[in-house]
């Protein structure tokens, strides 16, 4: 069934992010190398090694996200009862994201998940981020979920719940409507 409404045509299309475009070429060259490098070193040891190498890399894992993410739920729960915003720079999703990479298998994601766990990386990496983030809602364009979040950061920022009702002046509205209960959490 149609309705009458026409189908865009391709070259209405915005183009491809290079992101978009390169990430499945860059995760299937990963998987290669991974597999690659696996039988290379158990063909260099033994497959015993191989394996307790990808247990170890799944238990250290395990444990960092656990205590990372330990860490994380310390701090929102010390904001709540202070009333504050909970501190950033903590590490915390850098460290879990770090155990999740230990966690898969692999050897070069197991190196760079032992990297994520370094301070000074960490603290590097989150300045990255956050100049990236901030470059990027400064860019954005008006009715955007970035141009959103930038007006409710710069006008909200205490994060208080303001309470209201809203009321759409349609035009040829002119029956009553019934009233509609109040919002409640």
């Amino acid at each position: 069934m149609t309705t009458g409404a026409s189908t865009p045509s391709s070259a209405a299309r915005p183009p491809r992010s290079r992101l978009r475009t390169f990430l499945p070429l860059g995760i299937a060259a990963w998987l290669v190398l991974e597999i690659w490098l696996l039988t290379v070193v158990a063909g260099a040891s033994s497959g015993l090694t191989v394996f307790l190498l990808l247990l170890a890399g799944f238990v250290l894992g395990a444990v960092v996200i656990k205590r990372a993410g330990r860490r994380a739920f310390q701090n929102l729960s010390q904001a709540v009862q202070q009333g504050t915003a909970p501190a950033s720079g903590g590490g915390s999703g850098l460290m879990m994201l770090g155990g999740l990479l230990l966690m898969i298998p692999g050897l070069i994601s197991d190196a760079v998940g032992l990297l994520l766990l370094i301070p000074p990386v960490q603290q590097a990496l989150g300045r990255y981020a956050e100049r990236t983030v901030e470059r990027k809602l400064r860019k954005a364009a008006p009715g955007t979920l970035g141009d959103a979040f930038q007006q409710a950061r710069i006008h909200r920022p205490d994060g208080k719940v303001v309470q209201g009702e809203v009321i759409r002046d349609e035009p040829g509205g002119d029956a009553p409507q019934a009233p509609r209960p109040p919002l409640t959490h």
